[in-house]
């Protein structure tokens, strides 16, 4: 059986195990999500303050109920961790981490890559590496890729890499992490494929598109779109 039918059954029985890379307002409400799905998954992030909240069924997120929390926890269904050793054991990995503008106004990717850097450590065949945080089309094709391919194991065959962006509104009670449709972009239709098949457990609808960067401009594309709004609302405020 190939990687890609084999993570696929796994998906399907929901044996596979997820990981998610960074524990904020994006990370953490998808860890949640995938857990009341059925999943077994580990949270990683180097906040200790963070794992002990959620350690004790606690939440420090305003959209995430602190009782799904400690349900989760108590079903052993989620966990959290500093230690990224445990990234050998999932089968799905999810980088949730920031992306902070620098003084210049480019994008800061130091949280990107110190995320890629403890996978590569760790990268096994039959994974799928997705990444979430908002940055700048190309990212992934020219950052995640080289750096998971010096592993020697080969993209598409020996592991799998996609793109889908974080598309969270904090403080919208109308509309859930699931509500909103998941735009999904992989290195190879393999990839798309694998990624939609897990993002469709707990999204509504899944969008899958031609690439990485294709995914990646939605996400630019419609961070702009807000911008360009708000500013107009502010504008009209003030006239």
């Amino acid at each position: 059986m190939s990687h890609a039918a084999h993570l696929s059954t796994a998906i399907d029985e929901r044996t596979a195990q997820i990981g998610v890379i960074g524990l904020g307002y994006v990370g953490l409400p998808l860890a949640l999500e995938f857990a009341k799905a059925g999943f077994q998954v580990t949270g990683f992030d180097l906040d200790g303050d963070k794992i002990r909240v959620l350690e004790q069924g606690g939440s420090y997120i305003e959209d995430v109920p602190a009782d799904e929390v400690k349900a989760a926890i108590e079903a052993g269904k989620l966990r959290a961790t500093a230690d990224f050793a445990a990234l050998r054991e999932t089968d799905i990995i999810n980088v949730c981490v920031p992306t902070p503008l620098t003084r210049s106004k480019d994008p800061d990717l130091s949280h990107m890559q110190s995320a890629v850097r403890e996978i590569q450590g760790r990268l096994r065949p039959g994974q799928l590496v997705v990444l979430g945080s908002t940055t700048y089309p190309g990212t992934t094709h020219e950052l995640y890729l080289p750096l998971l391919e010096e592993t020697r194991m080969k993209c598409g065959e020996d592991f799998f890499l996609a793109f889908a962006p974080e598309r969270i509104d904090p403080g919208n009670t109308k509309f859930g992490v699931h509500d909103v449709p998941k735009v999904v972009g992989g290195e190879t239709p393999e990839a798309t494929e694998l990624a939609c098949k897990i993002f469709g457990t707990v999204f509504d609808k899944t969008v899958p598109v031609t690439s990485t960067q294709s995914a990646e401009m939605v996400k630019l594309l419609e961070n702009t779109f807000r911008a360009i709004n708000i500013g107009l609302a502010n504008e009209v405020a003030l006239m």
